[in-house]
């Protein structure tokens, strides 16, 4: 069985507004296993970024860890005092962000902010900084000349480059991307999701992957998890939850996008509505009022996170009829119709 690096239970995160509190994460679980790459996947809102964020324990002002554990290596860092936990931060769990230029320093040339990390965080002296800028370039596919250079002067893609340069500097066992290549064109998305699962396969580190964008989970992850509304729909190995999934949420994420093996399959089907208001949540399962197979039980009680196959997790309460849900999911006036 493979080792797990980092164990999610029950994590709540809450957002401070005004007189009141919205818990933007509402009791997730899932595992990241050594050596894997785990793709957290939903819609807009549905709260994957506050999950990253709480990983690294860097969120917002009015945010706070409300209940649960992270568990890396064994340690609940979600109790750690805040200097035990600034010692893990790009030593053993490294950041990408969404946008690379916001990221980086516009006054400052690359190799200065690289610098910046090896020297004050990694201890090395200035040749070693130096022989380690040229090595970590050298894995992301750019050209040690380009390291005098400042992040205006390098394209969308190659910025992007440099900011998983940063995060690999000091050889963290764990790397959060979120939406690491949402603002590029196909093409380099492609390239850089390559070079990603390349290096990730090459230095043995786990890595997660946030994105909204189901086809670049199936592209480059080893297991899943999606999200809706704060909380976990299903969860297990990429083929078992989008190739046979058992949570009608994941059954439409799939109609939404491109066929998964590349065929033209028509017109896409979209799920109507929007996710619910997390200020107002509605009883029960959170996606029953845009789920064509919501049921009474459905509108009243939360579904537990539940077994659907070995190692493959699923919330609903509808799981034991998966088989002939996704007949029924895959037909476009299924979704079309007033639910």
């Amino acid at each position: 069985m493979t080792e797990t690096l980092l164990s999610v239970r029950d994590l709540k995160v809450s957002y401070q507004v005004g007189k009141g509190s919205i818990d933007a994460v509402d009791g997730a679980s899932f595992d990241v296993p050594r050596g894997s790459i785990v793709g957290l996947v939903g819609e807009s809102g549905c709260g994957k970024t506050t999950v990253a964020r709480a990983l690294t324990r860097v969120i917002a002002d009015n945010a706070s860890i409300t209940g649960g554990q992270i568990l890396f290596d064994g340690q609940d860092i979600a109790a750690l005092p805040e200097r035990e936990m600034n010692a893990l931060r790009w030593r053993d769990i490294a950041f990408i962000p969404q946008s690379a230029m916001n990221s980086l320093d516009p006054v400052y040339t690359v190799e200065y902010q690289l610098n910046e990390v090896l020297r004050r965080r990694g201890g090395l002296g200035r040749r070693q900084a130096r022989a380690r800028c040229e090595e970590l370039f050298e894995m992301v596919g750019i050209e040690a000349g380009r390291l005098g250079d400042y992040p205006h002067q390098f394209s969308g893609g190659m910025r992007q480059r440099v900011a998983i340069a940063l995060a690999l500097a000091l050889n963290p066992k764990l790397v959060i991307a979120d939406e690491p290549v949402t603002a590029l064109d196909v093409i380099v998305q492609r390239q850089i999701l390559d070079q990603l699962r390349d290096l990730q396969s090459m230095l043995g580190i786990s890595v997660i992957l946030v994105t909204h964008d189901i086809s670049v989970v199936a592209y480059v992850c080893d297991r899943t998890v999606v999200m809706y509304a704060g909380r976990i729909a299903e969860a297990g190995p990429m083929d078992a939850v989008l190739m046979e999934p058992s949570h009608p949420y994941t059954m439409g994420l799939r109609n939404a996008f491109p066929d998964l093996k590349g065929a033209a399959s028509g017109v896409l089907t979209p799920i109507e509505g929007a996710p619910p208001n997390l200020a107002f949540p509605p009883p029960g399962c959170r996606f029953a009022p845009r789920c064509p197979f919501a049921v009474e039980t459905c509108t009243t009680q939360q579904p537990a996170l539940g077994m659907a196959a070995p190692d493959h997790r699923v919330s609903c309460h509808r799981a034991d009829e998966a088989a002939k849900l996704r007949q029924e999911a895959a037909r476009t006036e299924t979704w079309l119709a007033d639910v």
